[in-house]
């Protein structure tokens, strides 16, 4: 009851209240006992995850929507939709836990009206499905201005990109080479009964069958692994760092790629981690800590470098540049409902003023990497034309997997090699 009534509460403050469901769940989960924890996180993701849909069907199921004080009870409505039809929960615990929370919510009179909806919803579930799946917002669980950019973008593929998002993460490790390779690493988890169900020969990647919790990891407590998705473990090795750089890492909280440059390459002659969520390099300071790497970590704003560096030119940057985050919306299903359209022409312009004070700091033969989590076009491939329209001394190099002039850098989409979308291209300083 009482974690249905925390579910509540927490897609309450992300859908109403914009906070992002990072922020607002770990509190929340504080307020249950442990036990509870997993299935609060879980009635959380699901239910972000297909919220459209869910909205659909309990529209078609009410004369008109619960409002103003009693909004809360609107998303344990939604809570107890999720429940019934993607969870393997006893029908009759999902109804008899859910109804139940209306107290908590402070809705005892509303009890019998989420009862007869859920109960609906039970009896008429593949009927309410083929009805609400009419419509793509619906059908894809995606906001209608996302659907439409994916598929003028991608008019053959947004439907797989659209079905990718709504699939849970697979679980991808990072060995530490300082530690193991891949092999021997792959060995430690079979001792530990930890099925693997595929590997990155580009990476240091594993990616697990079933996801697991870190603490069941041969080693990680002492950094034997880390972990972070086949994709993001792409940018230390397009990077590449040679012995005696001296290498940035631009918007780096919380700090795997660092790490995992430092773990690549120990010879370097230095490492800027930049943020400027001074918070979110706390998280930086953690990774290193735990892998016992070192690395100067820097709070500043990226497209002002001349406010926190008057040091070295650097040979390598790796710019991870702030996106509308829409590779990742498998990991976060709130993206979904806290973007908005306008906001990704304020993140072109925010990532092409980034890439312009960088450049400035890169050294004459030197290497820029711009990665986003992105897949829209505007601030990817349409990014780094733009920027080399306008800056005669910048190479692209292709990487085997570009996308040719019209379509520059490597585009991973979420799913690809089960790995979340990711973009990537690589630049030399002439």
């Amino acid at each position: 009851m009482k974690t249905r009534a925390q579910a509540a509460k927490v897609l309450f403050e992300v859908v109403e209240q914009g906070v992002s469901l990072s922020t607002v769940l770990p509190a929340a989960q504080q307020q249950l006992a442990a036990k509870d924890r997993a299935l609060l996180q879980e009635l959380c993701f699901g239910s972000l995850r297909w919220l459209s849909r869910l909205e659909a069907i309990a529209a078609a199921l009410m004369s008109k929507p619960l409002k103003g004080k009693y909004r809360q009870l609107h998303y344990l409505l939604l809570v107890g939709i999720y429940q019934l039809l993607y969870t393997r929960i006893p029908p009759h615990a999902a109804l008899s836990e859910t109804v139940s929370a209306c107290r908590l919510l402070k809705g005892e009179t509303f009890r019998g009206m989420l009862n007869g909806v859920l109960r609906n919803v039970q009896r008429q579930a593949d009927a309410l499905q083929q009805t609400v799946d009419q419509k793509p917002t619906s059908r894809f669980a995606h906001p209608k201005w996302l659907i439409e950019r994916l598929k003028a973008a991608y008019p053959k593929q947004y439907g797989a990109i659209l079905d990718a998002n709504n699939q849970r993460p697979p679980l991808w490790l990072r060995v530490n080479r300082r530690h193991h390779d891949r092999v021997s690493y792959r060995a430690l988890l079979a001792a530990q009964d930890i099925a693997v169900a595929g590997e990155d020969p580009g990476s240091e990647g594993l990616c697990l069958a079933q996801p697991c919790d870190v603490s069941q990891l041969p080693g990680f407590a002492d950094g034997w692994v880390s972990v972070q998705d086949g994709a993001a473990q792409q940018a230390a090795r397009l990077l590449d760092p040679q012995p005696g750089d001296w290498v940035l890492d631009a918007c780096a909280a919380p700090g795997g790629k660092t790490a995992h440059l430092l773990e690549r390459q120990p010879a370097l002659a230095g490492l800027v981690a930049l943020d400027s969520d001074a918070k979110r390099l706390e998280r930086v300071k953690d990774n290193l800590q735990r892998l016992q790497l070192t690395a100067q970590v820097i709070c500043g704003d990226a497209s002002r470098p001349q406010t926190w560096w008057s040091g070295p030119a650097f040979d390598r940057i790796l710019l991870d540049a702030p996106c509308s985050a829409t590779g990742v919306i498998r990991r976060h299903p709130d993206i979904k409902w806290l973007r908005r359209n306008e906001d990704i022409a304020e993140l072109v312009i925010l990532q092409g003023k980034i890439l312009d004070a960088l450049w400035c700091k890169l050294k004459p033969g030197g290497t820029l990497l711009y990665a986003t989590c992105s897949v829209l076009p505007d601030e990817n491939s349409e990014q780094i034309k733009a920027f080399m329209a306008r800056t005669p001394d910048a190479e692209l190099v292709a990487l085997p997997q570009d996308g040719g002039p019209d379509r520059p850098g490597w585009q991973l989409l979420p799913g690809e090699g089960n790995m979340d979308g990711f973009y990537y291209a690589k630049l030399i300083k002439r």
